[in-house]
C-alpha cells in the first residue's frame, strides 16, 4: 500500500508544479497584455491627434494645416504656423501633446515649437504651386 501513497504524492507534486508553472505563465501573459493594451491606447491617441491636427482648415500660404504642426508664431504676433487657435489654453494643450508624441518617436522637433514626421526634418513642404 505504501507505493500507492507514494505514487499519489508524486502525482500531487507534479500537479502543483504544473499549476505553479501555469500561474507564472498567466502573470507573464497579463504583463504582455497590459503592454499591448497600453501601446494600442497610445496609438489611438496619436492617430486621433494627428487626424485632428491634419483635419484643421488650410493653414497659411495654402499649406495643409499640420503639414508642419506647431504652435510657434511667425513674426511674434502673427497667426500660428499650423493655423490653429491662439488661445493660450489650446496652444499649451497642443504643445504638450506634440511634445508627448515627439518623446514617443511619432513626431520630430524641427525648430522651437515646430514638429514634423520623423525622417522629414529639414525637408520643405511642396504645395504644388
Amino acid at each position: 500500500m505504501g507505493s500507492l501513497i507514494e505514487e499519489l504524492k508524486r502525482q500531487e507534486e507534479a500537479a502543483r508544479a504544473e499549476a505553479d508553472r501555469l500561474r507564472a505563465r498567466i502573470e507573464e501573459l497579463a504583463r504582455d497584455l497590459g503592454k499591448a493594451e497600453e501601446q494600442a491606447s497610445r496609438l489611438v491617441i496619436a492617430r486621433e491627434e494627428v487626424t485632428r491636427v491634419l483635419g484643421e482648415p488650410v493653414g497659411p500660404a495654402g499649406a495643409p494645416a499640420g503639414a508642419t504642426a506647431g504652435v510657434a508664431h511667425r513674426g511674434g504676433d502673427g497667426p500660428p504656423v499650423a493655423g490653429l487657435s491662439t488661445d493660450k489654453a489650446k496652444v499649451e494643450g497642443l504643445r504638450s501633446k506634440l511634445k508627448l508624441l515627439a518623446s514617443r518617436g511619432w513626431l520630430a522637433p524641427v525648430a522651437r515649437g515646430l514638429f514634423t514626421l520623423p525622417g522629414h526634418a529639414g525637408k520643405t513642404l511642396k504645395t504644388g504651386r
